[in-house]
């Protein structure tokens, strides 16, 4: 049974941050809080029984084999195993959009939205990884497909462990905060899972891929481009990171959960996937680091120390207030950076348009 706890959040939360960040603001759909009340009253007596082990089909073998270690974002150490993805496709004019499911450890399917541009051979491609709880509605939008794939790039996206529908048979206490190492680590596996994926295809230029990140979404991809060089070109966008201070003093963690987020045994987990400790050793060759300082959801020192451990040529772009934010992002201004610095590195096998 799917938990409530997202599916709230979201409603209240997406529109004001996650629907400014990328497209028009009437193009992101949202739940109303009338039909998530709804879905609390369906399922809250449901999450009075105990919790069962993620889905999974016992009698599969495949995944008996996997183990995965936490305590960092490289896949050093862990050994995930992929599964034939299920495949949907879809053809539009200008662009197609295939939604696979993919997977590569047990219980854990996730659902991966590839969007490619017609008329080029082997396009480059930018990853897309929001921050919790934003769910894939996003990679839904015929708008937001359109735009990320108009000036012949491809896009993938995704979302990260524990968000929207990777959230199942888990008791409502544990969440993306509670289970912060899992999510950090595997989410980091997860994105070169999918860029393993992707370069076996064979279809896309894996020499120019780029990766737009937000929230707890960029301290991921903060992490997984410090131990994966494929990554070429990173926009990471206010993200978490100095967990001592941002556990602490963000309002985003309810107080009721607070105390138990600054104990030293969860310190401790998580004090090996810091995006502070990690910038400095960022791997794509260009880097830019939004911040919204008018944002509240990282602590202004916690932001403070994630500009100062930004490698040396980082572009950093400050945005005072929402009216800034609005003039560097609105109909997917902010694109045109990540796509000309994609756009900019070079081709070893010359032209790609057919």
């Amino acid at each position: 049974m799917l938990s409530a706890r997202p599916l709230f959040m979201s409603s209240l939360r997406v529109w004001g941050k996650y629907g400014a960040n990328f497209l028009p603001f009437k193009f992101i759909r949202l739940l109303t809080l009338g039909s998530t009340l709804l879905f609390l009253a369906q399922t809250s007596a449901a999450q009075l029984a105990p919790a069962t082990p993620p889905l999974a089909d016992p009698t599969d073998s495949h995944f008996k084999g996997v183990h995965e270690d936490w305590t960092t974002p490289a896949l050093t150490g862990s050994n995930l195993m992929p599964a034939m993805p299920l495949e949907f496709f879809n053809d539009y004019p200008r662009y197609t959009m295939e939604l696979l499911r993919v997977q590569w450890r047990m219980g854990d399917p996730i659902d991966l939205y590839v969007m490619k541009p017609k008329g080029i051979k082997k396009p480059p491609v930018i990853l897309y990884l929001y921050g919790y709880p934003t769910d894939t509605d996003i990679f839904k939008n015929d708008d937001f497909e359109q735009l990320v794939t108009k000036n012949g790039v491809a896009a993938v996206g995704f979302v990260s462990a524990l968000t929207g529908h990777r959230y199942h048979d888990r008791p409502m206490k544990q969440w993306f905060l509670s289970e912060l190492q899992e999510c950090l680590a595997t989410s980091a596996h997860d994105v070169q899972m999918v860029l393993n994926y992707l370069d076996a295809r064979g279809d896309l230029d894996m020499n120019r891929v780029g990766m737009f990140a937000q929230g707890s979404g960029a301290s991921i991809a903060i992490l997984t481009s410090a131990v994966d060089p494929r990554i070429k070109v990173l926009e990471a966008m206010d993200p978490w990171g100095d967990w001592p201070t941002w556990l602490s003093t963000s309002p985003f963690v309810p107080e009721a959960e607070r105390p138990e987020y600054g104990k030293s045994e969860f310190q401790k987990k998580i004090s090996t996937l810091d995006p502070v400790d990690w910038l400095p050793k960022v791997q794509a060759k260009k880097i830019r680091l939004d911040d919204e300082l008018f944002d509240t959801i990282t602590p202004a020192a916690a932001r403070e120390k994630l500009r100062a451990a930004v490698p040396t040529g980082t572009n950093v772009m400050l945005y005072k207030n929402m009216e800034e934010f609005k003039a560097a992002f609105q109909d997917g201004k902010n694109l045109e950076w990540i796509q000309h610095e994609l756009q900019s590195l070079p081709v070893p096998d010359g032209p790609t348009r057919k």
